[in-house]
């Protein structure tokens, strides 16, 4: 078994972090949602 998880913080942020999420419209309402259950943290 090889290890597949490399971890990148730039590629990660990249994917699902919070500019990424303003892009769409769908990405807007993950961050609606989660300012609304009051998160600490929206995204990555």
């Amino acid at each position: 078994m090889s290890v597949t998880y490399q971890p990148k913080k730039r590629k990660r942020v990249r994917a699902h972090g919070f500019l990424k999420r303003r892009r769409s419209a769908s990405g807007r309402n993950v961050v609606k949602s989660r300012r609304q259950k009051g998160r600490k943290r929206l995204t990555v």
